[in-house]
């Protein structure tokens, strides 16, 4: 992709050439509409200056036949299972079309934009422009929009396109989304708090009893929970995992040491060699302490969250931490990150065969063509054999308060709200659990915890789309599972959708450091890199014995790979003022098929 200061530059000087209509062949006409969410509200017109990534996704050629090729390189009962496309047999089943890419071309010279630049598979442009030009180009208007908790974005609710192109454009942004792609954690706190008798339950295992503790969670605990403590990984120089980073998230190099050297002492020096990769000007692993910026602003919890539980749990693998720059209001990408930093994966021979996301806001907070061709992307990169592991979010249905769980429409009408991309189909979606003996589903209530503190409303993720349709390898137990809710929340959710989280693992006060004090948090942020850590050592198994690593992971684990999960049936569920979605036997959407048994994973992924 070219420097941003140069496509900056460009922009600026053409922008002289946006001063007359647009030409084309056929008139404008709105393209997309969508409502903003209620938690943010206009505060007028965006500055003509401010600088704008257009992203424009144009129709993919032939994404059907990828999806073909998707299941049938995930599923075991295959031929071809395990066979994963290369980057290039990727790119050509979603490259656009000859007359797509000619007529837009043409489209963007008449209105003045010479300059733009590619996605991989060409099936995104690139655009760098200032809102006045992007307004003319759009036949729309920007303004500033701010949200309850003072984030402010640009955006157009409403923008057009020449009629002939409408059906050769899927989605252009930043106009319609609102999402701001928040960490599904619910903050951190000190070490120093009392229990209550009623929340902790010591387990009946002796083994378990020496290593697990309600507060804090360390990784000791989670390598004997679920049987990985005594493997030794075959082929850490091969197999590799990955974990995002957004909003200005960055690991801190020093505080991931001094966690390994309390929890994971052999691993300690890696904290210092793991790769950082930067995309679009995202910030790099830190070598230093915390400034008093970065303090003031929290940054690294996140981000040394996943470091410090990944390379607590796969060393001496190679870990990937990929930083993507976006952060509103100065930023050109506006906080909506996912673009850029899936098409710059999409772009790289050399992946992590696991990469863990443990970020997402409400599916209704983006239009569902901006959704779908994200999760087109995703489709990407599992047909290419990485395994994507989201977290389910950490508001429930929605949320603890049923005021906030309403429609985007102007209706306000009560709803339970699904996250993306935990919706996506194409994802493998991580819930939250806590305890030992038996594990249940996440959940704690807003207030007062045991150690004085507020802490927010918390309960593991879980819902069914609106956007997406429940994918054919759901079948037979999701639909099983809304059968024998007898109506249960009727008309609150869609019982037709893509139903998540997927499977699950531990979720609450993971022993964490930031700024060199030993602290703990929750949320599935937490059990969506701890997940993906017990996969990554299942493909090293894998690859050792010359077999493909899992990829996709959804068409196995719907067939068989279920059986190696333990199954969750307890935990207090309430969400948006109802009882929530009861957990019960098999799959279910707060816990899905359960967590993991790492043995019994080995055995069932090899045959």
């Amino acid at each position: 992709m070219l420097e941003l200061s140069f496509l900056f530059s460009v922009a600026l000087a053409t922008r002289a050439a946006f001063a007359t209509p647009n030409r084309a062949r056929t008139p404008y006409s709105i393209k997309e509409t969508h409502a903003v969410p209620s938690k943010w509200t206009e505060t007028g017109r965006a500055d003509s200056s401010h600088m704008l990534h257009l992203q424009i996704g144009l129709k993919q050629g032939n994404f059907k036949e990828l999806e073909r090729h998707l299941y049938e390189v995930s599923s075991p009962e295959h031929s071809r299972y395990g066979q994963h496309l290369s980057p290039e047999e990727v790119n050509e089943l979603v490259k656009p079309t000859d007359e797509t890419l000619d007529l837009v071309h043409e489209w963007l010279s008449a209105s003045g934009v010479s300059l733009f630049d590619y996605s991989p598979a060409k099936d995104w442009i690139n655009i760098y422009i200032d809102v006045e030009s992007a307004e003319r180009l759009l036949d729309t208007k920007y303004s500033v929009y701010e949200h309850e908790d003072g984030t402010t974005l640009v955006r157009a609710p409403e923008w057009s396109l020449p009629l002939h192109l409408h059906d050769l454009v899927d989605t252009i942004q930043p106009t319609t989304t609102f999402m701001r792609t928040t960490a599904q954690n619910t903050g951190y706190t000190q070490f120093q708090r009392p229990l209550l008798p009623s929340e902790h339950k010591d387990p009946i295992d002796e083994t378990l009893a020496k290593v697990c503790q309600f507060f804090p969670v360390t990784i000791e605990c989670f390598r004997t929970l679920y049987g990985t403590i005594d493997y030794v990984p075959k082929v850490p120089g091969i197999n590799k995992i990955g974990f995002n980073n957004f909003l200005n998230e960055t690991p801190i190099r020093p505080d991931a040491h001094m966690f390994l050297e309390k929890y994971r002492p052999e691993a300690a020096e890696e904290a210092y060699s793991f790769r950082s990769i930067e995309i679009a000007g995202g910030p790099p692993a830190s070598y230093v302490n915390l400034t008093a910026d970065q303090l003031a602003n929290s940054v690294g919890q996140e981000a040394n969250l996943d470091t410090q539980t990944v390379l607590g749990m796969t060393y001496p693998a190679p870990v990937y931490s990929y930083s993507t720059g976006g952060f509103p209001p100065n930023s050109p990408h506006t906080n909506e990150p996912y673009l850029v930093y899936i098409n710059y994966i999409l772009g790289q021979s050399d992946l992590p065969q696991v990469i863990s996301n443990s970020y997402g806001d409400d599916e209704q907070t983006v239009p569902k063509s901006y959704a779908k061709r994200v999760c087109q992307s995703f489709a990407q990169l599992g047909a290419r054999g990485t395994t994507l592991l989201v977290s389910s979010g950490d508001g429930g249905l929605g949320d603890e308060d049923p005021k906030v769980c309403i429609t985007n429409d102007g209706k306000n009408s009560s709803t339970f709200l699904p996250e993306f991309p935990a919706s996506c189909p194409y994802v493998t979606t991580v819930g939250a659990t806590e305890q030992f003996e038996p594990e249940v589903a996440a959940w704690r209530p807003d207030g007062i915890g045991p150690d004085g503190k507020n802490h927010p409303y918390y309960a593991s993720g879980s819902g069914f789309s609106y956007y997406f349709e429940r994918p054919w390898y759901q079948d037979g137990v999701v639909d099983t599972y809304v059968e024998n809710l007898k109506g249960l929340h009727a008309g609150l959710y869609n019982t037709n959708g893509r139903g998540y989280p997927d499977i699950s693992a531990q979720g609450l006060y993971f022993a964490l450091v930031w700024n060199q004090t030993f602290s703990s948090t929750s949320g599935t942020s937490a059990s969506t890199p701890l997940a993906a850590s017990i996969i990554s050592l299942v493909n090293d198994d894998l690859i050792a014995s010359g077999k493909a690593p899992l990829g996709f992971l959804n068409p196995w684990l719907y067939s068989k790979g279920y059986k190696g999960f333990k199954d969750v049936t307890g935990g207090n569920t309430s969400s948006c003022g109802t009882t929530g979605f009861p957990v019960t036997k098999g799959w279910d959407p707060v816990t899905g098929f359960g967590t993991p048994i790492f043995p019994k994973l080995l055995e069932l992924a090899k045959y």
